[in-house]
C-alpha cells in the first residue's frame, strides 16, 4: 500500500508528518506545532532578520557591508524584516548584486602614464582609459592628453624630449663664454699690432688694459659684459690712443 504524500499550504511548513503554520516576517520558530498546539514564534534579535513568512529556528544574520576590504558601505540598515542594503564606496563599482544590494565591489582601475581618463567610473561601471596620440602626454590622471611644450616658442632650448607619459623639458639657451672672451682678447691683440707702428710707446698699456678687462668679464660671466667685450678692443684701444 502506497503512503500518502503530505502537501502543506503556502502559509505552512512541513515538520515531520505535520504541516505547521509559518512565523511572520521578522520572527522565527520557538517551538514547532504538534497535535496539542500551533507553532510558537519569537521576534528576531538585533543584527538578524527574516524577510518572509518562515519555519526557521534561527533568524538570518544581517550582511556586514563595511567589512575591511569589501569596498562597500551601508546604503540601508538591516531591520527585523529586511537585510542590509550595500552600495560601493567612492572609487569602487559593483560587479555583482543581489536585488538592489551590492554583493561584490571592485576598485576602479587607474589609467597608466601615457593614457588619459576617457570615461570616469561610476557605482556600476569601471573607469575607461585611452592612449595619448603622438605629440601629447598624460601622467594617467588627466581627462585629456596635453600637447608637449614647444621650447622655442619661449626662446628656450629643448633639454629632454617629451614622451607619451611626460612633458618636454626646456632650459636656458647656452652661451659660449670661452669663445666670447677669446674673441675679445684676440681682437685686442689684432688691433694692437695694427696700431703698433704708430703708437709703439703705448703698447704695454694697451696689453694690460686688454688682459685686465678679459679677466674681469670672465669672472662676472654675464651676457652683457661678454657682448660688450666683443666690440671692446676696436673702440677702447682707439679711444685710449687718442
Amino acid at each position: 500500500m502506497f503512503g500518502l504524500i503530505l502537501t502543506c499550504h503556502s502559509a505552512e511548513y512541513q515538520i515531520g508528518s505535520e504541516c505547521c503554520p509559518k512565523c511572520l516576517s521578522g520572527s522565527r520558530v520557538k517551538t514547532h506545532c504538534n497535535e496539542y498546539g500551533s507553532t510558537s514564534c519569537l521576534p528576531c534579535m538585533d543584527g538578524t532578520f527574516t524577510d518572509q513568512p518562515n519555519g526557521l529556528e534561527r533568524c538570518i544574520p544581517c550582511t556586514n557591508c563595511d567589512s575591511a576590504g569589501s569596498g562597500r558601505m551601508v546604503k540601508k540598515r538591516c531591520t527585523a524584516t529586511s537585510d542590509t542594503d550595500c552600495a560601493p564606496l567612492e572609487g569602487f563599482y559593483c560587479v555583482s548584486s543581489v536585488g538592489l544590494s551590492c554583493d561584490i565591489a571592485q576598485k576602479h582601475k587607474r589609467c597608466k602614464p601615457g593614457q588619459y581618463i576617457s570615461q570616469h567610473g561610476t557605482a556600476s561601471t569601471d573607469t575607461e582609459c585611452s592612449d595619448c596620440s603622438s605629440g601629447t602626454f598624460s601622467n594617467g590622471t588627466f581627462h585629456s592628453c596635453q600637447p608637449h611644450t614647444q621650447c622655442h616658442l619661449f626662446n628656450l632650448q629643448l633639454v629632454t624630449a617629451g614622451t607619451s607619459a611626460a612633458d618636454a623639458q626646456c632650459g636656458e639657451r647656452s652661451f659660449n663664454v670661452g669663445a666670447a672672451v677669446g674673441g675679445a682678447v684676440g681682437m685686442a691683440i689684432k688691433w694692437t699690432f695694427i696700431i703698433y707702428g704708430t703708437h709703439m710707446d703705448k703698447m704695454e698699456s694697451i696689453s694690460i688694459v686688454c688682459c685686465v678687462y678679459a679677466a674681469h668679464i670672465w669672472k662676472k660671466n654675464t651676457k652683457l659684459d661678454l657682448l660688450i667685450a666683443s666690440s671692446f678692443p676696436a673702440v677702447q684701444i682707439l679711444h685710449f690712443l687718442q
